[in-house]
């Protein structure tokens, strides 16, 4: 069972894969042809459509969800960049490099180019890829066989559980596909984790060390705009309702369950703090906690309102049900992988 149902996934992946190749290469000339504004917007429409439904295509948690944020929420939102002339789409740029631009949750440099980002140690990006594969490898299956014990687990036990999946299953993504750019493409990405745990504000977690993908889209697509004319707090508090929103369409998709509304009172809830944070900090004479002090501190809140806000709307659908029943299925097509491979083997040396 297990097995035709990857089947199924890999078959629906390579129609996609097609699909979206074809709907770039339409956007590239179209982009090419057109000037930023509405009819540029107007041509890339299909593609925004294209991208919107494409989630659909699979029947999996994991291909869902995946497709989902890649295409429906980055894919989308670089389109959007697009028609208004903006963000990481260039139409100048080779077809292929375009494509994976488009596609993917990172934003493609050359490497004789590539600058750490401001605010962001490079360290991390120089870390090897191979070794966040090896341990995000190792950790994720024993996170997984843990789960069966999640009755005699506490509230807080359960959090650290969903926070290190979802921190390692993040790692592991992101660190194959990075190997799969450099090494394909002879190109580099820009670091998308960088040490969270080490965050000392929320706007230190949320702008420079957790999921960057997101904040360097939402820069320019939503606080900019919304900054140049209401101001700063008004661009923090939009950037974080369309992430909220974003979320709980991601939810949707996944889940195949209408929104609860949890996932964005967490991010507008977290987009005051953050607003007041900002206003508290320009006052140059004001209190702030020691660096010793303002990690624990913003590390218990992000924790805190995420098992309040965030997890309730993945537990109450059953998501984590959901995902250990896909991770035992894809563990038993491993296993019978694993003795196909054994059985062909050994037919090869008793033939010899």
């Amino acid at each position: 069972m297990a097995t035709a149902v990857m089947d199924s996934e890999l078959g629906s992946l390579v129609k996609v894969s097609a699909a979206v190749w074809a709907a770039m290469f339409y956007a590239r000339l179209a982009a090419a042809s057109l000037r930023p504004g509405a009819p540029r917007l107007a041509a890339l429409l299909p593609v925004v459509a294209l991208f919107c439904v494409v989630p659909f295509s699979f029947s999996t948690t994991t291909f869902r969800g995946c497709s989902a944020f890649f295409l429906s929420w980055l894919g989308v939102f670089k389109l959007l960049l697009l028609a208004a002339g903006r963000g990481p789409l260039n139409p100048t740029h080779p077809l292929h490099h375009f494509v994976f631009s488009a596609s993917l949750p990172v934003k493609l440099r050359h490497l004789a180019s590539a600058k750490p980002a401001k605010g962001v140690d490079p360290a991390p990006a120089n870390e090897s890829a191979a070794g966040k594969i090896l341990v995000s490898g190792a950790v994720i299956p024993l996170i997984i066989y843990t789960y069966q014990f999640k009755n005699a687990m506490s509230r807080y036990q359960l959090l650290i559980l969903y926070t290190g999946h979802i921190y390692f299953s993040l790692q592991l993504l992101l660190a194959v596909v990075h190997g799969l750019i450099h090494g394909v493409l002879g190109m580099e990405m820009e670091p998308q984790v960088d040490r969270p745990y080490l965050a000392s504000s929320l706007r230190d977690f949320w702008g420079r060390r957790w999921n960057l993908m997101v904040p360097a889209i939402l820069r320019p697509s939503v606080y900019r705009p919304v900054r140049a004319r209401l101001g700063d707090a008004a661009g923090v508090l939009a950037a974080f309702l369309v992430s909220g929103l974003m979320h709980e369409a991601m939810f949707f998709y996944i889940m195949w369950r209408p929104p609860s509304g949890e996932v964005t009172v967490f991010f507008l809830l977290h987009g005051v703090c953050t607003a007041a944070e900002a206003w508290w900090a320009r006052h140059a004479g004001w209190w702030r906690p020691p660096r010793a002090a303002a990690v624990p501190l913003t590390l218990a809140f992000v924790a805190g309102t995420g098992f309040w806000l965030f997890f309730p709307a993945m537990i109450k659908a059953g998501l984590d049900e959901m995902v250990l029943h896909e991770c035992q299925g894809m563990v038993a097509v491993m296993e019978q992988s694993g003795r196909w491979l054994a059985g062909a083997t050994n037919l090869t040396f008793a033939t010899r």
